[in-house]
């Protein structure tokens, strides 16, 4: 997309917007949705829609900034499966089992680092950046053995819009740009492979889809979060584009209104508009101050009631001065106030309601149709084989 016609689609985006803070209206769906409780309790359906939806689709792993050279690497378990992603000397990012071909020790224990090889600690077998078996100590008192067949074990993993993406399942090569669809310019735009890192934090949430809904509905803005984003953004205001599965949330600023008299040559959509980039089963992607963004990647735990989330804050270039600093520091703190304690608080407590038995089924609002969609996706790929191709000319927006 070049610069020409992403204003064009930031313009229409206003446009959309500033209708609806007029008119005091929302993207919609037809009808209210119901879900039975147990999409939230059952630990046996749980089990099943967590292996099929994070083991065998792409889910979002890393950022590529978390492997900026070669060498480079860290260590993640998603789904009590060990992982290390590491960029090889070609400059490819590549994602193994972290564990040792010989007996199954943790090949790295270090969360990140810079290596030239991987050496297990156990036998010394050692490994290049690219996985393959090298040497073994006192090779030649073990024995004889094909090192063709025995490199770390690898994974689906591909590296696409600044993120790397992997499939716990499989080694197979990933289609990303088919897996995205729509959604793959959208998040080639924010050229997330070039902003800086500024903090990555690990929190503890409630179970994934009470998560997941959080991240994607606006009816609970004011409500929740008046001290925090909602200081800025129109609460119940939402333009939603879907690409499949993938969706990107649009919100109104506070601002948005002085958009009427002003002509349209003279539009920062940007200053008005906030954008949400939601890539399924996992992935949320929020630039909330111009300058910084909120990626924030979720992964399911053992049960069905406890969730990991990787919260990491950009900057769009390194802070060198007090006042960068500060303003980094400011957004990482308000971001972490807004997830932790006030998202992540409330979720918890949606958690312990769902044991009380006060409902047999949860009601999702025609203003709230990316939660809409996102349950939909989830049946369609418990009842689907993997099948990344749907029809891309029918996706909205």
């Amino acid at each position: 997309m070049d610069s020409a016609d992403q204003r064009e689609d930031m313009m229409d985006l206003a446009r959309r917007a500033l209708a609806h803070c007029l008119n005091q209206t929302t993207d919609t769906t037809e009808t209210i949705m119901t879900m039975p409780i147990e999409a939230y309790t059952d630990e046996k359906r749980y089990q099943a829609e967590r292996n099929r939806i994070f083991s065998s689709l792409p889910i979002a792993g890393a950022l590529s900034i978390e492997l900026p050279r070669p060498g480079n690497y860290k260590t993640i378990s998603i789904l009590e499966k060990p992982l290390l992603l590491v960029r090889g000397d070609d400059g490819k990012a590549r994602a193994f089992l972290n564990v040792c071909r010989h007996r199954g020790a943790r090949i790295c224990e270090a969360e990140e680092g810079v290596v030239k090889k991987f050496s297990c600690p156990y036998h010394s077998w050692v490994y290049d950046l690219q996985g393959n078996l090298t040497s073994r100590y006192a090779a030649n008192t073990f024995g004889d053995l094909d090192h063709s067949s025995l490199g770390l074990t690898p994974l689906g993993c591909e590296e696409e819009a600044g993120i790397i993406w992997l499939t716990l399942d499989s080694s197979e090569q990933i289609d990303m740009k088919k897996w995205l669809g729509g959604m793959h310019e959208k998040l080639a735009s924010l050229d997330l492979g070039n902003w800086h890192l500024f903090k990555k934090r690990e929190l503890e949430g409630p179970g994934w889809k009470v998560t997941m809904d959080g991240y994607l509905e606006i009816y609970h803005h004011n409500t929740v979060h008046g001290r925090t984003v909602g200081q800025h953004t129109i609460g119940n205001l939402l333009v939603l584009d879907t690409h499949g599965p993938h969706q990107r949330l649009t919100l109104g600023r506070k601002s948005l209104k002085s958009l009427e008299t002003l002509p349209e040559e003279d539009w920062e959509p940007l200053e008005h508009i906030r954008l949400v980039h939601n890539c399924f089963p996992n992935l949320s992607i929020s630039g909330i101050l111009g300058d910084h963004c909120l990626v924030s990647l979720v992964f399911p735990g053992p049960t069905a009631d406890i969730t990991r989330t990787i919260q990491y804050t950009l900057a769009s270039d390194v802070p060198e001065t007090e006042t960068e600093l500060e303003a980094a520091e400011n957004f990482s703190a308000m971001v972490l106030q807004a997830v932790q304690d006030e998202d992540y608080r409330l979720g918890l407590l949606i958690q312990d309601g769902i044991k009380a038995g006060a409902n047999t089924q949860f009601l999702y609002g025609k203003n709230e149709p990316a939660v809409q969609n996102y349950h939909r996706w989830i049946d369609h790929f418990m009842r689907q084989e993997k099948d990344f191709s749907w029809d891309l000319a029918a996706d909205q927006g």
